[in-house]
């Protein structure tokens, strides 16, 4: 279960969430773009809250689920993980959109241990829905 269990960490700890409240700005970004940094903030707020529900269900791909056992086996992990983070600062700095509309990439910042950090998360789209699906 190692490998699946980093398959979630590597998102969340690019966005090194905890309870610390502070919020993703995505008013820089129009059309798509925005709803691809909505997906990123939506999740930063469900991890501040410790919806670990939310997150498996509305933040996580599918695929990321399934990898991690399914539901019970993705909130399992999504709890023992935000157990973990300690900061929450994170700003999305640009997002890129796939030909098709169907697959993004954000570049994102963060704090860790007091140190700027650059990340890539990528996203999926799922019905009508942006999802989180890995760096």
């Amino acid at each position: 279960m190692r490998r699946p269990l980093a398959l979630l960490c590597l998102p969340l700890s690019a966005l090194a969430l905890s309870a610390c409240g502070n919020t993703v700005s995505t008013a820089a970004f129009k059309g798509t773009p925005h709803e691809v940094a909505q997906t990123i903030a939506n999740l930063q707020s469900d991890a501040t809250t410790v919806e670990e529900k939310k997150i498996c269900a509305d933040d996580l791909a599918s695929a990321v689920v399934t990898r991690l056992g399914g539901t019970k086996g993705c909130e399992k992990a999504i709890k023992n993980q935000l157990a973990e983070i300690t900061n929450l600062e994170v700003r999305v700095e640009s997002v890129k959109v796939a030909s098709g509309a169907t697959t993004a990439t954000a570049a994102v910042r963060s704090v860790h241990e007091g140190k700027s950090k650059a990340g890539t998360l990528s996203l999926v789209k799922e019905g009508r829905k942006w999802k989180i699906s890995g760096l």
